[in-house]
């Protein structure tokens, strides 16, 4: 007899657009595919295909108006639930459909600590409160959140991209849904935690059989952890199958243009040439935290010791890649050296000067040739300004950069550079994907042409044809112009393909430092050679947890 039990998610001609401005934008169309319990199915594709369109409608979470289902049903255990009550939705979402979100500073609610945001799940839903905080409390040091107990009443500001991230992964899996719908998961996780994570979520899929909805870019991880994929463009499912079968013989040619575009995959670097003088000396750099509890607690009298000792030279024309797990000290050094930090110690000298000393005068001068993208676009795009007021913001701080006369053109021509078009510059941030913010960050850093571009994550949030566009851009730019790039990153394989040399950090400092066909090619350090080994592969995948001298500690909860 044929099985006639319902899939536990079926999406059947989903049809979803957006009523703008610019006019009607069909979002979704005729998308359809099927989840069953215990399976991982993989929503492969780049940004603004319909990846997380598509999600947000199995959660009801499409704002109407703009959006607009048009056609199409989505059937949990057989039922439609774009028919369903707002009260019935409120009973299926969180308990038994649960989602991880990309953008975490956006899903968090700054002015609640994180203990009390994961343990809000249990109170609505009826889990004593002495009950909740212990699970809760549980479900953190889950995830790998360091001194869980202590951190509890944090607040999300206090915590790192990949760390607040984590959170949220606990937040998802506070009440054991029977689906989880995962919307980049891992984008702001280094490759050590993601890995923790990736095999935490096998685990619990293994004893629950809950069904996984992974919405990636990472093609890595979907050799690793999916059982079937459907790879999207343009709103529409273009190929699905296997895993094994997608990722080995891609048969529809979009797919086998994201395969040809993946990292690290060629032979390492040979050495370049570059200028003897330093551009950036940093010695012996430190800065250190008084460690304070709750939004407005005092200090405990606890000293954080973010970055210690941390010495090394950038040449014009170089690139640095700079490596290491979540809460390495990574974004610390690069905050400090953008003035944003006040350094407890040591030196930084740019072209012979010391930035720590610098008036404010002298800062503004320097940041016309220093400029820096930030990991969170969402943040650091003002979401009152059109795109193309954001791109020209930097010469109405340096008005002597470009004539106003040629600002559009430069605009466009910088939207182009990053695979946005023209006609972008009129729309506002919220109306882009994460990815595509990220993208508009990074054409207004390059605004100026400065020397020297701080990339603190800079391609994380980026598909794969598009992080390889960005990547040949910026090398483009580093041989016309003779940019340095410090290039932080947790997506090992862009570093390798990107860096003239590695610098890798540990709980505040350097590891170890040499060329980029050194550390990848022939590491000295045990941490060195975990940390590679555990950047999931296309070929192979990983499917095994990660090198026990690095994973974050996942325990039973």
């Amino acid at each position: 007899m044929p099985d006639t039990t319902p899939h536990l998610l079926a999406v059947e001609n989903l049809a979803v657009e957006f009523h703008t401005s610019a006019g009607r934008v069909r979002a979704v169309r005729g998308v359809s595919w099927h989840l069953d319990r215990g399976e991982t199915l993989a929503i492969l594709g780049e940004s603004g295909s319909g990846k997380s369109v598509s999600a947000a409608a199995v959660m009801g979470l499409i704002d109407s108006p703009p959006g607009h289902v048009t056609a199409g049903h989505v059937l949990f255990e057989g039922r439609d639930l774009l028919t369903i009550t707002e009260e019935e939705r409120r009973g299926i979402n969180g308990r038994r459909i649960a989602m991880v979100f990309q953008d975490t500073l956006a899903a968090l609610n700054p002015v609640y600590s994180v203990g009390w945001q994961i343990t809000e799940a249990f109170r609505v839903h009826g889990v004593p409160r002495a009950q909740g905080r212990a699970r809760a409390l549980a479900l953190l040091e889950r995830v790998g959140i360091p001194e869980a107990a202590h951190r509890f009443d944090d607040y999300p500001h206090q915590f790192s991209g990949g760390q607040r991230q984590r959170v949220m992964i606990a937040m998802a899996l506070a009440l054991r849904p029977d689906l989880l719908l995962a919307d980049e998961p891992t984008s702001a996780l280094d490759v050590t935690v993601q890995a923790g994570i990736l095999a935490l979520l096998k685990e619990l899929q293994a004893e629950t059989g809950m069904g996984i909805l992974l919405i990636t870019h990472d093609l890595g991880i979907v050799a690793e952890f999916a059982d079937r994929v459907a790879v999207m463009n343009g709103g529409e499912v273009v190929e699905t199958g296997t895993a094994a079968a997608i990722l080995r013989a891609p048969q529809h040619p979009y797919t086998k243009r994201l395969l040809a575009a993946l990292p690290g995959r060629g032979p390492l670097p040979a050495p370049r040439a570059h200028a003897e003088e330093p551009l950036l000396r940093v010695h012996e750099l430190s800065k250190h935290y008084l460690v304070r509890r709750g939004m407005f607690g005092g200090t405990t009298g606890e000293v954080f010791r973010a970055v210690e000792g941390v010495s090394f030279e950038l040449r014009q024309g170089e690139t640095l890649g700079v490596v290491g797990e979540s809460g390495s000290g990574k974004s610390t050094v690069a905050r400090t050296l953008l003035g944003l930090e006040t350094p407890t110690g040591g030196q930084m000298l740019y072209r012979g000067q010391d930035i720590a000393h610098a008036t404010p005068a002298e800062m503004r001068r320097l940041r016309r040739q220093v400029q820096v993208v930030f990991q969170d676009p969402t943040a650091s795009l003002n979401p009152r300004m059109r795109i193309g007021e954001i791109i020209a913001e930097p010469w109405e701080i340096h008005p002597g950069v470009l004539p106003p006369s040629q600002r559009p053109a430069r605009v466009a021509e910088l939207l182009e550079q990053v695979g946005l078009r023209p006609e972008h510059a009129r729309r506002y941030p919220h109306q882009f994907s994460g990815g595509q913010r990220q993208r508009i960050a990074i054409a207004r850093a390059l605004a100026l042409r400065p020397e020297l571009i701080i990339c603190d994550e800079a391609v994380s949030a980026l598909d794969v044809s598009v992080q390889a566009q960005v990547i040949d851009l910026l090398k483009q730019l580093r041989a016309e112009y003779g940019l340095s790039f410090i290039f932080i990153a947790h997506d090992l394989p862009v570093v390798r393909d990107f860096a003239d040399r590695v610098l890798v950090m540990h709980r505040g400092r350097i590891v170890e430092q040499g060329p980029t066909a050194q550390i990848f090619g022939n590491p000295r350090e045990a941490y060195t050679r975990n940390l590679i080994s555990a950047s999931p592969s296309l070929e192979t995948g990983r499917r095994h947890a990660p090198p026990a001298s690095l994973a974050s500690p996942i325990h039973a909860a």
